[in-house]
């Protein structure tokens, strides 16, 4: 199994190396690393016992421990670690293969295809990065691959390397390292005071310790994944190739600030009350002021920007609620992680699709989209359904088991948190839906009846992309049945 492991983490690594030095075949280089990399996880899936979905099994690295201290470095398989580790593998490997398509002169938004290989490295590493998020076995350890992570994102969302992109790359950099800053604090406290770097130490912290040390991690998290007060480095990154955004802002990035509250707070059943109250509280604040900026895009990756700060509020809200005694609202928020990545990645390739062919992301520019590529018109009711959680698409699920959470928290505390959450709920579906209805509908626009045609690799990611949202709840669902809370 170590084996298997060790090559889950370099081949993405091998590839992101030599898809850089090569001029010719980068495509193919990439998709090989993609797929070996997926193929690593299923073969890590077969040699895994059942009962390692009831309980947490770090494996280590023995010849490291005579240098090292004991445990610093290794692995860690449990049910919220392969939640994370499909969602980042998988997209990642679909992500590669569509990139191949849309990183090329037929691409109507952006006529060029250089700068592939500066891309395939970067996000072949940053894949890297993030299975060594998903498989760390101490806050040390995923404190590295977390800081990979931000420097993988400072190059990607920089990619065009125009002013916009140049600008929002340092921006994300800026506010993301901060953020880090406060995840090293934490790191140092923790040791000092427990001499260990594992999850559980935050335990052994005296309360009004345990409090302050778990807020520093807090920060970090709200920078990583773009929370209040730390939501505007997102909708700016919207800057770089929808391949980047589609990943680091749905699938992985993002997704890394929660997990790592999400690790605490399964390590830590003894977290206290207020701590869950202030992740609920800032979670649907959070929630509501990206609600309130829908209404003003008109660029619909950026809505889908703002919509993806809002989903990640679910996931912390969920957290919240199971710091608070929810184990249903617990495990419904380490449900969206992936319900939400499959739902709103599938969004971000169709938006890549469309400006692929129109040359245009704008709202007022698209209309009549299902008359002339009904796979596009398809996979975006698929994604938009996954996300407002209509069933059986993969949103429902992991919304349902919050409402019933903040049920279960009840009180004032649960009654204060459920008002807004659903409010979030319903007025998101009413928007998303007329901004569906006037993209995919009506007469056909000027921009898109002069669209081109979808290139087979972006045809294929949209296809599968669209089932993992018939999938994915199922997978979510039988994972979370067996998190260790």
């Amino acid at each position: 199994m170590i084996t298997t492991l060790l090559l889950l983490l370099l081949l993405p690594v091998a590839g992101a190396i030599v898809s850089g030095m090569v001029k010719r075949g980068t495509n193919l280089v990439a998709v090989i690393a993609g797929s070996l990399t997926l193929l690593m996880t299923l073969v890590l899936f077969l040699q895994l016992p059942a009962q390692l979905f009831y309980r947490t099994v770090p494996v280590q690295l023995p010849w490291l421990q005579e240098q090292l201290a004991e445990g610093i470095f290794g692995f860690q398989i449990d049910s919220l670690g392969l939640i994370m580790l499909l969602v980042v593998v998988v997209l990642g490997f679909l992500n590669m293969i569509y990139s191949t398509a849309y990183l090329s002169r037929g691409n109507k938004e952006h006529p060029s295809d250089s700068g592939r290989q500066r891309h395939h490295f970067w996000m072949l590493l940053f894949i890297a990065s993030m299975i060594g998020v998903a498989i760390s076995p101490n806050l040390f350890q995923l404190y590295i691959f977390w800081e990979m992570t931000t420097l993988c994102s400072w190059a990607l969302i920089s990619h065009y390397h125009n002013k916009e992109s140049l600008q929002a790359g340092f921006k994300a950099l800026l506010m993301t390292f901060s953020g880090g800053i406060f995840f090293a604090i934490g790191l140092v406290i923790l040791f000092v005071s427990t001499g260990s770097f594992e999850f559980s130490a935050l335990g052994q912290l005296d309360p009004e310790l345990k409090s302050w040390v778990f807020f520093f991690f807090l920060i970090a998290a709200w920078a990583k994944s773009a929370q209040i007060p730390f939501f505007t480095w997102l909708p700016d990154a919207m800057a770089a190739p929808t391949t980047v955004s589609m990943y680091l802002h749905a699938a992985a990035m993002v997704k890394a600030g929660v997990f790592l509250i999400a690790r605490l707070a399964v390590a830590n059943a003894d977290l206290a009350f207020a701590s869950g109250l202030l992740v609920g509280i800032m979670s649907v604040i959070t929630m509501l002021v990206a609600l309130y900026l829908f209404f003003y895009q008109d660029d619909l990756k950026k809505l889908l920007a703002y919509s993806t700060i809002a989903h990640l509020g679910y996931v912390l809200f969920g957290i919240g609620l199971g710091i608070m005694g929810s184990e249903t609202g617990l495990k419904g928020g380490l449900m969206h992680i992936m319900n939400h990545g499959v739902g709103k990645g599938l969004l971000f390739l169709c938006v890549g699709a469309i400006s692929y062919m129109t040359g245009t992301r704008s709202i007022k520019q698209l209309s009549g989209l299902a008359r002339t590529s009904p796979l596009i018109g398809i996979a975006f009711f698929a994604g938009m359904f996954a996300i407002l959680g209509v069933p059986p698409f993969s949103g429902f699920w992991s919304k349902f088991y919050l409402l019933i959470g903040s049920l279960d928290v009840g009180g004032t505390a649960g009654t204060l948190l459920l008002i807004p959450f659903l409010a979030e709920i319903i007025i998101a579906f009413a928007w998303f839906l007329h901004v569906g209805h006037k993209v995919l509908f009506g007469d056909i626009s000027e921009a898109v009846a002069s669209a081109g045609k979808l290139p087979v690799a972006i045809s294929f990611a949209l296809v599968i992309m669209t089932l993992l949202t018939l999938i994915a709840p199922y997978v979510a669902l039988f994972l979370s049945k067996s998190m260790l809370i």
